[in-house]
């Protein structure tokens, strides 16, 4: 995912779609990689952007829209 991505929580059908609005991505190899979405509800959530991570926010169900 990267910043103007559209996405949806296939899950969280109440939380809308939402923007990606910040991305980071750690120089240190094995260091943090996450997203900001901004959801339609009103709520800012947070993801794991690692997709060799588990606990990925792809493997988590969040799809670009």
């Amino acid at each position: 995912m990267k910043v103007g991505d559209w996405v949806v929580h296939p899950r969280y059908p109440e939380w809308g779609s939402g923007l990606v609005i910040e991305e980071r991505n750690s120089s240190v190899q094995g260091g943090s990689s996450y997203v900001k979405v901004a959801f339609r509800d009103g709520q800012i959530r947070i993801f794991d952007n690692n997709f060799k991570n588990a606990t990925c926010c792809y493997h988590a169900g969040l799809r670009r829209r």
